[in-house]
């Protein structure tokens, strides 16, 4: 089996075109792009500050400070009970506030799908017709998000007391620095397997259960099998899609210094942004079902043309 990566990409570069400009229809945009706002609410974008202290190498005092750090904030915690009331409720607000956005996010995820599969802009049926689905990946992304702290936080516990232990030792601090590179690495390690488990659930899990009308659990019983089978051309898709949005990142760093900063400015405000870079999200989410489509019928979601002229429904298995 022929798997290709750029011809996907232009289909689905094709398909956008012909639903965004093809006329142009400025409410459209709107309706869909609210769905694509939806649909990434909880979607991680940036790349952060990049810089982080000019290389300088960090001092004994510096690491006096980390190894010491949880120790005063608990000392700061018991003086001063009123912040460490504020500070608790804050943090509950912050898990209340990203369990709604998760299922906002997931009845997006086919809102959005089903506008781009179908070329259309509905909100209300989607919502509706979906919610089965969605509630189901609502559950598996909450429940895999308390899995992963589950894991990072007894990690990073055991690094913090290998790192006391070492400098206890009265040690060379530069005897530290191979210690924190190790524990960095196993962090970025489990970042990169997190976010590629997140792209194989966005990317592929959820255009099945879209398609199948299937809970996350049956669809990643049927994904599981076809990643096993062509497991370097998923890699490769990781791959691809990482180059990608490095591109997507530059271009929208372009455009934004090319218009003197103000397409910055709606880039960042928070809907408007979403309609804004609607034809890159539109691109991105059709690029993954066209290339899951290469691999057979049975993962064939787009509507196909019949002989008449009309489209056949993605539903039919």
């Amino acid at each position: 089996m022929d798997i290709r990566y750029f011809d996907p990409l232009g289909r689905a570069y094709r398909r956008m075109k012909k639903a965004l400009f093809g006329p142009f229809d400025i409410s459209k945009w709107f309706v869909v792009g609210f769905t694509a706002f939806l649909a990434g609410l909880m979607d991680c974008h940036g790349g952060g500050n990049g810089g982080g202290g000019g290389g300088r190498h960090p001092s004994a005092g510096d690491w006096d400070n980390i190894i010491n750090f949880p120790r005063h904030a608990q000392e700061w915690l018991v003086d001063n009970p009123l912040w460490f009331t504020l500070i608790v409720i804050g943090l509950v607000l912050i898990v209340i506030l990203v369990i709604v956005l998760t299922w906002l996010s997931s009845r997006g995820k086919f809102m959005f799908l089903d506008n781009v599969v179908h070329d259309r802009a509905q909100v209300k049926k989607p919502w509706y017709e979906f919610r089965r689905e969605a509630s189901s990946l609502f559950i598996w992304r909450v429940t895999l998000g308390i899995l992963v702290l589950a894991a990072i936080g007894p990690y990073l516990v055991h690094c913090y007391y290998t790192l006391v232990a070492l400098y206890e030792q009265d040690w060379d601090v530069s005897a530290l620095i191979f210690p924190a590179v190790r524990i960095a690495v196993g962090l970025i390690a489990m970042f990169v397997l997190v976010k590629f488990l997140n792209l194989l659930l966005m990317d592929f899990v959820v255009p099945i259960m879209y398609r199948s009308r299937l809970r996350v659990l049956a669809a990643w019983g049927t994904f599981l099998p076809l990643f096993g089978r062509h497991l370097l051309s998923f890699i490769g898709y990781g791959l691809f899609i990482f180059v990608l949005k490095i591109l997507i990142i530059l271009g929208v760093v372009i455009v934004g210094l090319l218009t003197c900063c103000i397409g910055f400015l709606f880039m960042l405000i928070p809907y408007i942004g979403s309609v804004v870079l609607l034809p890159v999200s539109y691109t991105m989410r059709g690029l993954s079902v066209e290339f899951l489509e290469q691999f057979g019928p049975d993962y064939r979601i787009f509507p196909q043309m019949e002989p008449s002229g009309t489209s056949a429904g993605p539903m039919a298995s």
